[in-house]
């Protein structure tokens, strides 16, 4: 056959660019030919065609054979578009230099002495080849870089190549390239554009491979240490600036093209299976150039100067706004800041929650839909859109839209909380959600009922939205993976700033509230690291909130409290003195001891809430198996009722299975009571699978150190009559330094039998009884000794435990026990439900102290999570693209490939 013969002739010519031992004329126009013209090489036999080890010799031992190439190529994709790109040749040939050039230049990218090779000038080593250029990019002084972007920027509004042309066809009527007044040719309607052309799966196909070769070419920011990831990216710096006469109607064509994505379509069963879907990978290409064009240091303060040294863009504020001056350079962020119309923020909106639903979609029929997997790509293009366009956030927080929104971010938190390759999306998802809690009508919106549409590992329960938030928080602190320990200051963050507008909590939300402040209450807890203590601030601001601000409707944590009160009064109570400290301490190391609560090793959450303490190396690695074995072999504890459950989360306070007679002598014959009730699992909703943890193998790409929460994070009043006062509690959260946030924490052993408190028994407790407080709590894992032991002093004890903001609660425990245990005295009472029906109708009014303003914590543009975005972005990029494996195998320095 003779595409074999062409193949063989290629494979050819790869070998002599090596084997030769002079350099190839760049006039021997016969030799480089062979490369693009007479064949059509898909992509994957290009990558087979030309082995890595082959481009590197060439690079390392021939680099001037190398060089000719890739000007010979660029240089024929020129003249392509000089010609409008009309024959079917001249289309062949382009395909077959972009193909090559994609399989190319991560090499290129790879050594740092070709850093400025295609920000030099074209070679004057032939007459033909400047008089080419002279022609072709006006002036020889146009780097090699611009005649490419410019080339392929071209090409991708070429009638009959990649768009379809209105006019006549054939050569006498076709328009210059040019000249073409590319907004005419936009790709899909939406927005800034009113009709949608017809669809061909030739044109997506091209497009596809153009937009892969533009997308290698901004790849050299993988190539750069994360230290000088924010050094300019010349070639992004050029395509989003004025200088890239198509920036408009490219950048529309792009987010219009994912945007009107609809995966479904017509909605015929298996209609994947039947027919190819040419769309769906141009869509996650668009997808992924729009999020690295959007990246602001890259370009920020450098674009359109295109000199090697150019890095003003490299020092990051710590807080800065992204306002008309520091975009105006990037005309890609600039378009997107200045969309407003509401039309516009609907179809943005519909397209991308229609998108992050897609995964969620459940059907009678098994596998019979599509189903995307660039959820996380999707995620930070709704993270730049909001951070870039205020008027969009606002929008998407006006209706209950938010919430479609909110499910599929909770769905994947849920889903991801086991599997460590998954932990930058675990990120992403709650730093959206940060983002969001900072304004008040996402806290409003949360109030909406929520009906189960996808089956999630969560106890079942009838409830708000904002009790799936909470739930599903508790599950991810309860039973996720060491490496998460650094978010749990941000999720509690949610829940405070969202806190004071829940209306109503469920039963099943109040109690995993209650468990997790009582796993963060114990003394030995607290007191072995520096910064423990913020969790314990945290959600005592969070049960402050909704007693001050929404106490009407929250009857099930009123009286979660009420019967959990001895977990406040051991911490109003906490040891200050050195000898009781020590005695907590030594307590944990024992196996026994005081404290509220039950933390086993069961299930693991982090003792250290500071972010900043990612990654440990090695050391971490090793805990992180340590803490799984130590996970699996309480899961596995005998007496376990449904080993597919998942954990069955604080099953000994599941009160709202509870009948019997309601007693509020909970902390004194609680032992017996939950021996009674031993048998109570709670189940997860139908048709979920637990929590999967990655499979053996699989790849994923090192991130750089969450940033802290003080960092990200600015305080600021809900009350704008009183900008000034703040509460003396919430203020106390930060009085702790930052800088010790990464201290040590207590060693765990894992085993760990109940604490007292709340729960404090009398006599040995039963086996079993252990093993259901086991699998009910939470695990904290440690940290790597450090190099200096931290150490908890009665000073320091006392600097935190004088501003615990406990008054609001020890008023409420004042008033109302009495009032509750008359009653059920008097009544006789044998069903909470009756205390339920007396709490809701009960009032504090006049009774509580002064309400303390609302404090919320908005997330702050800053430099760190900036540089974060970066590397998690270009993480999934590099990891996304296995057909052809652009990046696979390269020497990548902005993180590293590991296999889990």
């Amino acid at each position: 056959m003779g595409n074999t013969d062409t193949k063989l002739n290629f494979r050819k010519a790869i070998v002599q660019l090596t084997s030769k031992s002079q350099p190839i004329d760049a006039s021997d126009d016969a030799f480089w030919e062979q490369f693009w013209c007479e064949h059509n090489t898909p992509v994957q036999d290009v990558f087979a065609l030309v082995p890595a080890n082959e481009i590197r010799k060439v690079r390392d031992v021939m680099p001037s054979n190398l060089a000719t190439l890739c000007y010979k190529a660029t240089e024929r994709m020129v003249r392509a578009v000089d010609n409008s790109c009309r024959t079917q040749a001249e289309q062949q040939t382009v395909l077959n230099c972009v193909r090559l050039l994609t399989r190319i230049l991560p090499y290129i990218f790879e050594d740092a002495q070709w850093k400025d090779f295609f920000w030099s000038s074209l070679p004057s080593n032939s007459a033909g080849e400047k008089e080419e250029n002279g022609g072709a990019g006006g002036g020889a002084a146009v780097p090699l870089a611009q005649s490419l972007l410019n080339a392929i920027c071209d090409l991708l509004f070429c009638p009959d190549f990649s768009v379809v042309g209105y006019r006549k066809s054939g050569p006498e009527k076709a328009e210059e390239l040019n000249s073409i007044d590319s907004c005419e040719y936009i790709w899909e309607a939406g927005v800034g554009f009113a009709q949608s052309p017809p669809r061909n799966g030739h044109l997506d196909a091209r497009r596809t491979e153009l937009l892969k070769l533009l997308l290698t070419c901004f790849s050299e920011t993988m190539y750069r240490p994360p230290t000088a990831s924010d050094e300019p990216n010349r070639w992004i710096v050029h395509f989003t600036s004025a200088d890239n006469r198509h920036a408009l109607p490219l950048f529309t064509s792009l987010l219009n093209t994912v945007c009107a994505y609809d995966p479904v379509g017509m909605g015929v069963p298996y209609n994947h299976l039947l027919f190819t879907d040419t769309l769906e990978p141009l869509v996650e290409v668009c997808l992924q150039l729009l999020i690295v064009t959007l990246d602001h240091d890259i370009t920020g303060n450098a674009a359109g100067s295109g000199t090697p040294g150019s890095q003003q863009a490299g020092q990051s504020p710590v807080g800065y706004v992204h306002d008309e001056s520091t975009i105006a350079d990037n005309l890609f962020i600039n378009y997107l800041s200045r969309i407003h119309r509401d039309d516009d923020f609907q179809f943005i909106l519909k397209g991308v929650t229609r998108l992050l639903n897609n995964p969620l979609v459940q059907s009678y029929l098994p596998n019979s839909t599509k189903r995307l997997h660039c959820h996380q790509e999707l995620l930070v293009f709704f993270w730049k859109i909001c951070d870039y366009n205020k008027k969009f956030l606002y929008f998407v927080l006006k209706s209950s839209d938010v919430l479609d929104i909110l499910v599929p971010i909770l769905y994947h938190l849920n889903d991801s909380r086991a599997d460590q390759s998954r932990v930058g999306l675990m990120h992403i998802g709650v730093f959206i959600l940060l983002l969001l809690s900072g304004e008040r009508n996402f806290g409003v919106r949360l109030n909406k009922p929520y009906t189960a549409t996808v089956p999630m590992d969560i106890p079942v329960f009838t409830g708000t939205h904002a009790d799936l938030l909470i739930t599903v928080f508790h599950k991810i602190i309860a039973t996720g993976h060491q490496r998460l320990q650094p978010l749990f200051d941000c999720l509690l963050t949610i829940l405070v700033n969202v806190s004071p507008y829940l209306k109503t909590l469920s039963m099943v939300a109040s109690i995993k509230l209650l468990h997790l402040l009582e796993a963060f209450s114990t003394p030995w807890f607290l007191y072995s690291a520096p910064s423990n203590h913020h969790l314990v601030f945290f959600l005592l601001e969070i049960f402050n909130n909704i007693i001050q601000y929404q106490f009407d409707g929250n009857s099930n944590l009123v009286y979660t409290i009420i019967r959990k009160r001895q977990v406040f009064h051991a911490l109003a109570n906490l040891p200050t003195d050195a000898a009781g400290i020590a005695r907590c301490l030594s307590n944990r190391k024992g196996g026994s001891g005081a404290g509220g609560a039950r933390i086993s090793g069961s299930s693991h959450a982090g003792g250290q809430g500071g972010p900043g303490a990612g990654a440990r190396g090695g050391v971490q690695r090793h805990d992180d198996e340590v803490d799984y074995q130590q996970r699996k072999a309480a899961l596995t504890a005998p007496g376990r009722d449904s080993p597919g459950s998942g954990v069955a989360d604080d099953s000994e306070d599941d009160i709202s299975d509870r009948a019997g007679r309601v007693t509020l002598r909970d902390e004194d014959d609680s032992s017996a009571s939950a021996d009674a009730r031993s048998d109570i699992v709670e189940e997860s909703m139908e048709g979920s699978r637990p929590a999967q943890e990655a499979e053996p193998g699989t790849l994923q790409a090192t991130l750089l150190d969450t940033p802290n929460l003080a960092q990200i994070t600015e305080r600021e009043s809900a009350h704008p009559t009183s900008p000034d006062s703040i509460a003396a509690g919430a203020a106390a959260i930060a009085t702790t330094p930052t800088k010790d946030d990464e201290g040590s924490e207590e060693n765990d052993d894992g085993a760990g039998s109940p604490k007292g408190g709340n729960s404090s028994p009398s006599k040995t407790p039963s086996p079993l009884r252990r093993s259901i407080a086991q699998r009910g709590s939470i695990r904290v894992t440690p940290a790597p000794q450090a190099a200096k032991q931290w150490q908890a002093t009665p000073e320091w004890v006392q600097s935190w435990r004088s501003k615990l903001p406990l008054q609001t609660i020890m008023r409420l425990l004042q008033v109302l026990v009495p009032q509750v245990e008359k009653i059920c005295i008097d009544k006789g009472l044998t069903d909470e439900s009756e205390i339920l029906k007396f709490l809701q109708h009960g009032t504090l009014v006049g009774l509580l102290p002064v309400p303390h303003p609302i404090l919320i914590r908005k997330y702050q543009a800053n430099g760190g999570t900036t540089a974060w975005f970066r590397t998690y972005m270009w993480g999934v990029i590099y990891l996304r693209n296995v057909d052809p494996a652009v990046w696979y195998d390269t020497e990548v320095k902005l993180f590293e490939i590991q296999r889990v």
